[in-house]
């Protein structure tokens, strides 16, 4: 077992160099999920057999993800003396030509470049973080990910990777706790709580031992930027969690990741392999007084089991459903123990500050909201992906700049913030920030970082009844309100879109919501209604077109054919 990191580092960081340094080109494949999903496997099978079949000598290496969603199979390649080129939607039969015409012929291929990074330029490509989709981006979580392989350690050391906790090794905890307080680090699951002020919580409760919880849940509905982390970047994260234990002096954590997040598992569970021959993980890391253990727990995927509370039952072997609270984990948690939980991105954060200090982590962002925050932009918005910006961005940069608003020329009609626990807004509210404080007054929320961009061709109506399903769906029933209400706000959101809709419904409707947000105990049925109530009061005149008029302004739903309701729904009797 190896104890000196600053030797493993030189080590790596000459690996590095001398890759770096080659003649010979390196070429490097994003094989994320969302590059697997459009064929980034076939296309790395392709540029393997090509260069073997035609005798090209050159270093492949499987990268993460780089953000471009809407670009990928993203290709990178390195052939000196240019510097690195990332080119976007690589299908096999394109790769091919692409290392005939980069690596074999020195053609820099600008036709399929997305633009280039590092010294030097190539005529005819931009540089990569000054086109528009990179530009006003600020990438510190998401520094290494599309540029490393996940599966190296080796990788991360070379790029001063644990800098942090060997920094917070030779800091007393109650320092560490206070830099991360001087950070403004709020937490990035959604609510914005202080972490410091969770840390400290768990570190004075009494008793022993005490545990740290990583939350890779994720299970909210196009948002997808904490698996991305954790496919792209692992050590980042598990460092993080390293410094939470010391911090608040737990020696056991838990990764809590649903089964169908394998790929991250599969490098996860490398990561911790890698760290326990380094003398990262076990007992008295680093030669220091520290002992920290982390189990990984699969997770069966259900949405309510995001929140913490429910998680904890789940890690104790129980149905997931969410406790009542008070008491918070930081006193009482896991086997009623002080229980640290944070998401993957709060931990990713933890060990950047570390790493570079609590001023450099406040220098963007706002005054209460500092740092930046990972989003995912998805919806009919012509670049997607997933992004990293100083909090307090503007929504119009993200959706118009960023993003390339709609494709094809069509009105932007509202942007919802927050995934399904957020809010539908109009374009009049673009340009609200993007943060924790500002959006909540509109009846949106930063959420989880879901940022879902639609147009004039989506039916608000009818997107409130795909999100009360949801709602529904995803209820654990421990609630009565929660359990009921939102069946039956399906229903009558199901006799609006169908057609069967009165005017009086749009009012009840109303009631049901507050109602369950009232009532319930979880933030499932505090927020799951957000949607649907945002929509009705910024786009009312759409639902009473459909009550009223039986007209869909979109065109989505069939109203016409749909006879108007004679009776109540079936829950009322």
């Amino acid at each position: 077992m190896v104890r000196n990191l600053d030797e493993l580092r030189r080590r790596a960081r000459q690996q590095w160099d001398a890759m770096a340094r080659s003649a010979a080109p390196r070429i490097l494949v994003g094989t994320a999920t969302c590059g697997r999903a459009v064929g980034a496997l076939e296309t790395l099978q392709a540029i393997e057999d090509h260069t073997r079949q035609e005798g090209i000598e050159c270093t492949i290496v499987e990268v993460g993800c780089l953000g471009l969603c809407y670009a990928e199979p993203v290709v990178s390649i390195v052939r000196p003396p240019w510097p690195m080129i990332c080119y976007g939607r690589i299908t096999p039969e394109v790769a091919r030509a692409l290392v005939d015409r980069v690596v074999r012929d020195g053609d820099p291929a600008s036709p399929w470049a997305l633009g280039s990074v590092g010294e030097g330029r190539v005529e005819g490509i931009p540089s990569l973080f000054e086109t528009p989709v990179f530009r006003g981006q600020v990438r510190r979580t998401l520094g290494n990910c599309g540029f490393l392989d996940p599966g190296q350690i080796d990788h991360y050391l070379a790029q001063e990777g644990y800098r942090g906790l060997e920094r917070a090794l030779h800091m007393a905890p109650d320092e560490v706790l206070d830099e991360v307080r001087r950070s403004g680090l709020r937490g990035k699951g959604g609510a914005g709580f202080p972490t410091w002020r969770k840390w400290k919580f768990a570190r004075d409760a009494p008793g022993a031992p005490k545990y740290v919880i990583c939350n890779a849940s994720e299970g909210d509905p196009g948002v997808y930027h904490n698996k991305l982390l954790l496919e792209s970047d692992p050590h980042r994260v598990l460092e993080g969690m390293l410094i939470a234990g010391y911090a608040v002096g737990a020696e056991e954590g838990y990764i809590y990741c649903p089964a169908r997040s394998w790929l991250a598992l599969r490098r996860l569970r490398a990561a911790l392999r890698q760290m326990e021959r380094c003398g990262l993980l076990g007992e008295k890391i680093l030669g220091a007084s520290f002992d920290f253990h982390i189990k990984i727990k699969e997770g069966a995927g259900s949405y309510v089991c995001g929140e913490e509370t429910a998680l904890i039952e789940c890690l104790e072997g129980k149905r997931g459903m969410p406790r009542l609270r008070p008491p918070f984990p930081p006193v009482t948690g896991l086997w009623a123990r002080s229980t640290v939980v944070n998401n993957v991105e709060t931990l990713a954060a933890v060990a950047l500050i570390l790493h570079h200090g609590a001023s450099w982590f406040a220098d963007v962002g706002t005054e209460n909201n500092r740092g930046t925050k990972v989003l995912c932009l998805s919806g009919n918005v012509e670049r997607g992906g997933v992004i990293e910006v100083p909090l307090g961005t503007p929504l119009r940069h993200l959706v118009e700049a960023i993003g390339g608003g709609p494709p094809g020329g069509k009105r932007l009609k509202a942007v919802q913030c927050g995934g399904p626990g957020g809010g539908c807004l109009p374009p009049s509210c673009l340009d609200t920030p993007a943060d924790h404080d500002s959006l909540l007054p509109l009846g949106a929320s930063l959420g989880s970082g879901g940022v879902v961009v639609l147009d004039e061709t989506v039916c608000l109506v009818d997107l409130a009844h795909n999100t009360a399903e949801f709602a529904c769906r995803e209820s654990c029933g421990q609630c009565v309100p929660c359990r009921l209400g939102t069946r039956q706000v399906l229903e009558i959101s199901r006799d609006i879109v169908e057609g069967r809709g009165k005017p009086a419904d749009l009012d009840l409707l109303v009631d049901l919501a507050e109602g369950i947000r009232l009532g319930s105990l979880c933030a499932h049925g505090q927020t799951a209604l957000k949607p649907l109530l945002s929509a009705l009061g910024h786009f009312r005149d759409e639902f009473e077109a459909h009550v009223r008029e039986a007209r869909c302004p979109a065109g989505v739903c069939s109203l016409e054919s749909c006879p108007s309701r004679q009776s109540e729904p079936s829950w009322a009797t």
